[in-house]
């Protein structure tokens, strides 16, 4: 054999040999099935938990200013086009059925800068708050398992969750939730019909 095909040969199996100890080491330090299902096993939180952000006066807001309403949290940042396709849609949601009892709340998982300049841009008429690490831990408490955006959670009047989505909301899927909740709390409960 020539000294090139030996080299070429020695280099192919050390190729080889390296090539299958990482794959061996990332098999050795997999997580054990039983790790993987109990991160699977974990529920999203159920109720809407006490937080607060600051909105973008610097103004800190709590969750309990919306206690009583129908919240629809919205997590979205100025570079995701999903997110800023489905803007309007909240706007619309605000005007609509403010007046009923709902409350959309953005949270921009971004730079301050760039949501004043989005919002000066593209107004909206509800409250935009700036995340923080808590706030995206608290995301993946409510469903978001990917840490994905946009992300939109859903809360009834009691704080309950209802309804989760990664990705873009579409129109009929936002009314047909609201509506329900809207039309639930204006019937009167089964104790007042008794009167």
């Amino acid at each position: 054999m020539s000294a090139v095909r030996v080299g070429m040969v020695i280099l192919l199996a050390g190729g080889i040999s390296i090539g299958v100890a990482v794959v061996g080491q990332r098999w050795i330090e997999a997580p054990k099935p039983e790790a993987v299902l109990s991160v699977r096993q974990s529920a999203p939180l159920q109720t809407l938990p006490d937080f607060g952000l600051t909105d973008l006066a610097g103004s800190e807001i709590s969750s309990d200013a919306w206690a009583g309403k129908v919240v629809v949290i919205n997590y979205w940042a100025s570079w995701c086009p999903p997110c800023v396709r489905e803007m309007p849609l909240f706007i619309q949601t605000q005007e609509a059925l403010g007046e009923s009892g709902v409350q959309v709340v953005g949270i921009a998982v971004d730079r301050l800068e760039d949501v004043e300049a989005f919002v000066a841009q593209y107004p909206v008429n509800y409250p935009i708050l700036m995340a923080n690490p808590e706030a995206v831990a608290l995301s993946k408490r409510l469903g978001n398992r990917v840490e994905g955006l946009p992300f939109t959670v859903i809360f009834d009047r009691r704080g309950r969750r209802v309804f989760s989505r990664t990705g873009e909301v579409t129109a009929a899927e936002l009314k047909a939730e609201l509506d329900a909740l809207v039309k639930a709390e204006d019937r009167p409960a089964p104790d007042e019909d008794a009167s």
